[in-house]
């Protein structure tokens, strides 16, 4: 059964989040396309972990404070959103632009993190290897392109949104455009400081991800101390959609060896 979407809040800033389990505490930075579902790897992980999945502020109904105007000032609200958890060190997850703000707030201060996972994460540029560039497909290709199995997008695309979700789906826009628009999907700065991550990392990524591609995955492996890699195949840019098994196995694998 899916957790509920309470409130959250940090500051001033309400969010809204889904939360469940019990035990060390998990908290997952969602990508692009906002809240995701409740996706089944997160019912494996709260049977072990206290599972957080926060809305971003900008994003959705969650607050949009005009203080948080790039991933930057993102990472530094999740800094205070983390110190203000009673429990702590935190296994820190992130997806996508999710993933760049993690690394983001791996750079500035790991002494509240366990670890750090980053799921086929945006934040860096390779000379001479192009991406996809989410901003230039049309509403179907945005879904589309990001699963191998194209059954899950034939579902999500066979079901009309509602206004609200409509709604919601543009606001995700405008706030993805704020973040991820310019410089496209990096922070020309972030490779200079990875080698101040000091927890262990995960790095996974779908081995036929357009938007992140192994050239990117390869650097942050090059760049992170104590990181480790997983490609996952017949998996495109939403891993945790695509191949939700191997995707726990990985995390279980990792997170239950430390």
């Amino acid at each position: 059964m899916p957790a509920p979407i309470t409130s959250h809040k940090v500051r001033d800033v309400t969010v809204r989040m889904r939360r469940a389990g019990s035990g060390p505490t998990l908290l997952f930075l969602h990508g692009a396309n906002g809240l995701p579902p409740w996706l089944p790897v997160f019912d494996l992980l709260a049977k072990h972990f206290e599972v957080l999945v926060p809305e971003h502020p900008g994003f959705g109904a969650s607050d949009n404070p005009p203080w948080i105007r790039n991933v930057s000032d993102l990472a530094m609200y999740y800094l205070d959103f983390i110190e203000g958890l009673t429990s702590y060190p935190v296994h820190l997850v992130g997806q996508s632009l999710g993933g760049w703000a993690a690394a983001e707030v791996a750079v500035r201060n790991c002494t509240r993190l366990k670890s750090l996972t980053l799921l086929a994460p945006a934040g860096i540029r390779v000379k001479g290897v192009p991406s996809g560039d989410n901003f230039i497909w049309d509403a179907e290709e945005s879904v589309r392109n990001l699963y191998h199995d194209q059954s899950i997008p034939d579902r999500m695309l066979a079901v009309p949104l509602t206004d609200e979700q409509a709604e919601i789906a543009l606001t995700n826009r405008y706030a993805t455009t704020k973040f991820g628009w310019e410089p496209r999907w990096y922070n020309p700065t972030l490779e200079r400081w990875l080698h101040r991550i000091t927890v262990p990392t995960l790095l996974v990524r779908g081995a036929s991800s357009e938007l992140v591609q192994e050239e990117h995955a390869r650097d942050f492996l090059k760049l992170v101390p104590h990181a480790t890699y997983v490609d996952v195949s017949g998996a495109r840019h939403m891993v945790a959609g695509d191949k939700n098994d191997q995707f726990a196995d990985a995390i279980k694998g990792f997170l239950f060896n430390l």
